[in-house]
């Protein structure tokens, strides 16, 4: 089946706990249901968003957090990857930025589309060194280094997003 191409220009989201866990969401891709995998929260730039725009729209329709465009910091990575998803043979360019939650912060799927729903199984704060060490699938697979510029370089500002 030839796949249908689709340019994407995304913002990814990683909330950051007082821990310096990041939150992921593990799902599949729903022609591959037997080869899930963790990933970022985030997704494409509607018309007229800036990439913070569209990394606070993302959070809160992905997890339920609300927060305003301006409490992420970042950029801390860009990239260009491609990858194929359900019909679609993807070209996304990312940019990944960071926002500090509350570790009361309590993750709902509530507003996410429905194909998110059926394709996302769970969600788990990951450490560093807990990436580091797993053997499991995640992606963007440089996400060590990026989480690592987040809580060992630049600072991030605390009080940032609300639940």
């Amino acid at each position: 089946m030839t796949k249908i191409p689709l340019r994407r220009f995304t913002a990814r989201a990683l909330p950051i706990d007082g821990q310096d866990r990041v939150l992921l969401l593990h799902g599949f891709d729903p022609e591959r249901p037997d080869e899930p995998f963790w990933f970022t929260i985030g997704g494409a730039a509607e018309d007229g968003e800036t990439l913070q725009e569209a990394a606070a729209r993302e959070l809160f329709e992905e997890v339920g957090f609300r927060a305003n465009a301006d409490e992420f910091s970042g950029p801390y990575g860009s990239s260009v990857i491609e990858f194929c998803w359900a019909q679609y043979a993807i070209t996304q360019d990312q940019t990944f930025f960071a926002i500090r939650v509350g570790d009361d912060a309590v993750v709902s799927f509530d507003h996410m589309e429905q194909i998110e729903k059926d394709t996302t199984t769970a969600y788990r704060w990951w450490s560093a060194e807990e990436l580091e060490s797993t053997g499991e699938v995640f992606f963007p697979e440089d996400l060590v280094s990026i989480m690592r510029k987040i809580t060992v370089g630049s600072p991030v500002t605390e009080g940032g997003g609300s639940v």
